[in-house]
């Protein structure tokens, strides 16, 4: 079955399972007795790929993010549902063979998340307590609909933001005759606008617009965002966790806080 080998088919960054897939399991290990509570759990992931990674210059493969997710609460209180989507139906195929042979109940959504999440929302049981593990290559895929959609749930979130992207970009995106970032943070534009930004400061002041809109969908947010750094030490993503209540905001703070760096230091 498919394997993600990354763009350029060369193996994805040592990042991904060092960093992203570490924090994401040792999160629902560290708050799986809180999940033991509820009697209906669903994992989403609306990027999932193929369930399979390999890592640059690594001869062997990795389990992808939600079969680790699923692996690490499966002896106490494993999800009772998992929801995946990627835009390849080929790769949905796979990732959905590889949880259904370990013991999931997984149900697959073909195409763009922007289209997905609302048929993945549509299909959670009434009541469920959810996590969302959002992980988009860039921030023209983290569009703001998505996480609107996902809050009309019992849900927590973590999201993989992209840093490199904004940081390389974001000068470019003030013209108006470009699109790529006004989904991810609508009014973005104005908010500069009316805030007066320094170009050095475009960054930050993104970051802290989007953190607010996505808080005002009623989540609070950790202050421990670990930056996600690729193989030659540069920040490619912050790790931002959401959640409605101190119980699980705390329980990522614990996990994340030794690898944290001040919030807009970058």
């Amino acid at each position: 079955m498919l394997i993600e080998e990354g763009p350029d088919h060369q193996g994805v960054g040592s990042w991904v399972p060092r960093e992203k897939h570490r924090l994401l399991c040792e999160y629902l290990h560290a708050s799986r007795h809180a999940w033991e509570k509820w009697p209906s759990r669903v994992l989403i992931d609306p990027f999932a790929g193929p369930g399979r990674i390999r890592v640059r210059n690594e001869e062997f493969t990795r389990e992808g993010g939600s079969v680790l997710a699923w692996r690490t609460l499966a002896n106490t209180a494993p999800f009772s549902k998992v929801l995946i989507g990627d835009i390849d139906k080929d790769r949905v195929r796979a990732s959905e063979a590889r949880l259904s042979a370990i013991g999931a109940s997984v149900q697959g959504f073909v195409g763009p998340a922007i289209d997905t999440v609302p048929r993945m929302v549509a299909a959670v049981p009434q009541g469920a307590l959810c996590m969302a593990y959002v992980d988009p290559y860039n921030l023209q895929a983290l569009s703001f609909s998505i996480l609107r959609t996902l809050a009309t749930l019992k849900i927590d979130l973590a999201i993989n933001f992209s840093t490199m992207d904004l940081q390389r970009n974001v000068d470019l995106e003030t013209d108006p005759d470009r699109a790529r970032f006004d989904d991810a943070a609508p009014g973005w534009r104005e908010r500069f606008h009316r805030s007066g930004v320094s170009k050095s400061g475009q960054s930050g002041e993104f970051f802290r617009y989007w953190l607010q809109l996505v808080s005002d969908l009623g989540f609070k947010y950790s202050r421990e965002m670990p930056l996600v750094s690729n193989d030659q030490g540069s920040p490619i993503y912050r790790m931002v966790f959401f959640a409605r209540h101190d119980l699980p905001t705390r329980i990522w703070g614990d996990v994340a806080r030794s690898r944290n760096r001040d919030l807009f230091d970058q």
